[in-house]
Order: C-alpha cells, then sequence, then structure tokens
C-alpha cells in the first residue's frame, strides 16, 4: 500500500491525473474517524453511571461530583478549536493519537483516587483535554479536508459515532458498576481508548494529497496547504473575527442549548433521575442505549436533510420539539419502564444531535475555510452548556430533592434556541478575515 500510495503522490506532484480507485479513500478516512469518536465516546457514557456509586464510596454530594463532570464537559468544548488548529499544524494523525492516550491514562488513573481535587484532575481535566481533542471539530475536519460532497451525510455519520460508542459501551458499562464496581468500568474506558491508537496511526491520513488524490467529489487535484504556524493565535484570531458577526452568536447561543438538554441534562442526571423513580440503573442505562441507536438514525437523516432543506429551519424544528418532549419528561419517569418511555426515548434519541450537521453547514456558509475552527468555538459553547447544566443539575437535585425543575427550564430553553435559529440570516459563504 506504502509503494501505490508513494507513486500516487509523485504522479500528482509531476501534474499527472491520479487514478480515482473504485472506493475513494476519504470514506476509509471516515470509516476510521468514525471508530475513533467511538473510543472517545466511551468514557463520556460513564459519567452519569458513576454519580450514586461515588456519593455512596466517599460521601461526595451529588454537587462536587457534578463540578467535576462539568470541568470535563467545558474543556472537552474549549479544547476543540485549539485541536482544530493543531490538526492544521501538526496534522490530524498525530493529534487523535496523543489525544486518545491522554484519554487512557487519566480514565485509568481515576481507579486510585481517594479525594474529590483527583477526581477533577483525572476525570475532568485529563479527560477533558483529551475528549477534547476529538470533539466534533474533529470530524469538521476531516469532512472539509475528505469532501467536497455529500458533507452533510458525513458529518451526520460522524456525528452519530459518539452515539453509537453510547449505544456500545452504556449496557456494559452499567453491567460493570452494578456487577463488579465502577473501578472495573474505568478501566475498561482506558483500554478501549487505547486499543483505537494503532487504527489511527496506521489508518488515518491528514489530506488527499498525502496519498497522491483529491477530495471526494472535487472536480480538480488540491495539493496539500503548509502547516500552518501560530495554532493558538490562529485559533483565538478567529473567534475574535467570527465574534464581530451576528450569526456566531446566534448560532453559540443556539448550540449552548443544546449542549445543556443533552450532554449536561438528559447524558448525565438521566440515570440518577430514574433511579430515584425506583428504576434500576441498567434499565435506566438500557433506555439511554437506545436513545444511542435511534440518535445515529436521526443524525444521518438530519445530514441528508441537510444537504436537502434550508438547515436554520431544521433547527428550529428540531429544538422545538426536543422542548416539548422534555416538558412531558416528570410525567413519565417510573420504576418500570412503560410505552410512554419508550416513545419519548425514541423520539429524543431521534432528535439527540440532529442539530450538529445543519449548524456545521451554517458555520461552512458564513465562515468557508476557517468554519472548522468557528465550529470549535461554537462547540464550546455546547459544552459551557452542558457543563452548566451538569452541575446545576447535581446542585438542584440536592436543594430540592429531585429533578422536576430542571426538565422543565431545558424545555422553556429550547423553546428560545427555536426562536434564535430562525433569526440566522442566509449569507453567501465568505472567509474569516485573520
Amino acid at each position: 500500500m506504502t509503494q501505490t500510495t508513494d507513486a500516487a503522490a509523485v504522479s500528482a506532484q509531476d501534474g499527472e491525473k491520479p487514478k480515482t480507485p473504485r472506493v475513494h479513500w476519504a470514506w476509509f478516512v471516515a470509516a476510521v474517524t468514525f471508530v475513533t469518536i467511538i473510543g472517545a465516546a466511551a468514557f463520556r457514557s460513564l459519567p452519569g453511571l458513576l454519580i450514586d456509586p461515588l456519593h455512596q464510596e466517599f460521601g461526595w454530594s451529588r454537587g462536587t461530583i457534578g463540578a467535576a463532570v462539568s470541568v470535563n464537559l467545558a474543556l472537552y468544548g474549549l479544547t476543540a478549536p485549539f485541536a482544530a488548529a493543531l490538526m492544521d499544524r501538526f496534522g490530524i494523525r498525530r493529534v487523535v493519537a496523543v489525544a486518545l492516550t491522554v484519554i487512557a491514562v487519566g480514565s485509568g488513573a481515576t481507579v486510585w483516587m481517594t479525594s474529590a481535587w483527583q477526581l477533577m484532575l483525572c476525570w475532568g481535566l485529563l479527560v477533558g483535554l483529551g475528549s477534547g481533542s476529538m470533539a466534533l471539530a474533529f470530524a469538521a475536519t476531516v469532512t472539509n479536508r475528505w469532501f467536497t460532497e455529500r458533507r452533510g451525510l458525513v458529518t451526520g455519520i460522524l456525528t452519530a459515532a459518539s452515539a453509537s460508542g453510547q449505544l456500545i459501551f452504556l449496557p456494559l458499562l452499567s453491567w460493570i458498576v452494578e456487577t463488579h464496581d465502577w473501578r472495573p468500568a474505568a478501566v475498561t474506558v482506558s483500554l478501549a481508548a487505547l486499543a483505537v491508537v494503532p487504527f489511527v496511526w496506521l489508518l488515518l491520513r491528514d489530506h488527499p494529497a498525502d496519498i497522491g488524490q483529491k477530495p471526494y467529489g472535487a472536480t480538480g487535484f488540491v495539493p496539500k496547504p503548509p502547516p500552518v504556524t501560530g495554532a493558538a493565535r490562529r485559533t483565538v484570531n478567529v473567534l475574535l473575527s467570527a465574534a464581530r458577526t451576528g450569526p456566531f452568536w446566534l448560532l453559540a447561543g443556539t448550540f449552548a442549548i443544546c449542549g445543556a438538554s443533552t450532554n449536561g441534562l438528559i447524558q448525565t442526571h438521566f440515570v440518577p433521575a430514574a433511579h430515584d423513580h425506583g428504576m434500576p440503573i441498567t434499565a435506566a442505562a438500557s433506555l439511554l442505549a437506545v436513545i444511542g441507536v435511534f440518535d445515529v438514525v436521526g443524525t444521518i437523516a438530519s445530514g441528508w436533510f441537510t444537504d436537502r432543506f434550508d438547515a436554520r429551519r431544521l433547527l428550529a424544528a428540531y429544538y422545538a420539539l426536543r422542548g416539548i418532549s422534555l416538558l412531558f419528561l416528570p410525567i413519565l419517569l417510573a420504576p418500570s419502564v412503560h410505552p410512554p418511555m419508550v416513545f419519548f426515548i425514541v423520539f429524543y434519541g431521534l432528535d439527540w444531535v440532529a442539530t450538529v450537521p445543519p449548524t456545521m453547514a451554517l458555520c461552512r456558509e458564513h465562515y468557508g475555510e476557517d468554519s472548522a475552527i468557528v465550529f470549535g468555538w461554537v462547540l464550546a459553547s455546547h459544552q459551557v452548556g452542558a457543563a452548566l447544566v451538569a452541575w446545576l443539575g447535581g446542585v438542584a437535585r440536592d436543594v430540592f430533592g429531585e429533578y422536576d425543575v430542571v426538565w422543565y427550564a431545558s424545555g422553556a430553553l429550547c423553546a428560545v434556541a427555536a426562536l434564535m435559529a430562525l433569526v440566522i440570516r442566509r449569507r453567501a459563504p465568505m472567509a474569516v478575515a485573520v
């Protein structure tokens, strides 16, 4: 494979038309990216399962545990734009391999913790930095480099990878936590992240020009751009430029509410909330896994819709439907799983991260070549919203003894997000000056 790749690259440099294989290498890159995001999603499946075990073993309040989750979620978002710039500087493969290793170290080290600050360090800092480097800005970078056609579909598929990781690991991890304690679950996550590293190093390529191919759907060969130095400065400059435009704030605001109502709310607090109503942890975790099943369907469908319909109206519909569903959740929680709860899970799953493809599309429309970094900052707002609700949800549970006020407040926020999406104006593609 190496000799063929080198020959193709040389022919491309000599100006010859590179041969197009039956299956474009972009699809292999997308497949490796999909598997990588699944590995990163393994740890993100764990926090909601550990709130009660950590509370019982160490006596830490749910607010304290929620604070560690919020650090993780916030760093997940704040790291993303810098990671996108680092990928332009050092290459996708190096950045992702290091990030997976950091996740493995952070999750594995939690088995020796005895104090809350160690939870903050391992679970919050290390895993937050590592997972943030493989956030959806990673998916945006791969999509922008390797595809000029089918971008909406590929975005949907890569976004669904996170839900697939949840689908694969949640039932397993919940069984491990209930049967063998939480430490073996943390080790399982560490090994899963580490196992993906060889696939990234051997199969992932930074740019189509590395193997003498043009991006999928491109009409001509695209040379590989030189490494971009000053990653941190460029990331901040892109933020400053984008922050002078209205669409950025509307996209950041809607995506903050998206994070608050998904990762911060349901992913972190659904299992303990259901357990408060007498539902076994394994049953509640299985419901989250079902959300993952339908999230895959909903996100890929959303990518298909984004290639064909107005992204703003799609976002408005997604947020409005999500808000309505959250208002019904308090009356659906019960000791056992019943049909209305199953309907909620299916409905919520279809809408879980269906917002990502149209949000990415609007970033590309308004910010051109810098759209991956701009989306990284938009994703940062998503995670800040998630972090706030992960913490405030735990505090509300400590204060009120229940989660009802959190569900109602999140439903109202989703209605606000729907209105904000409709306000975004359509504009011709433009590049952000840096």
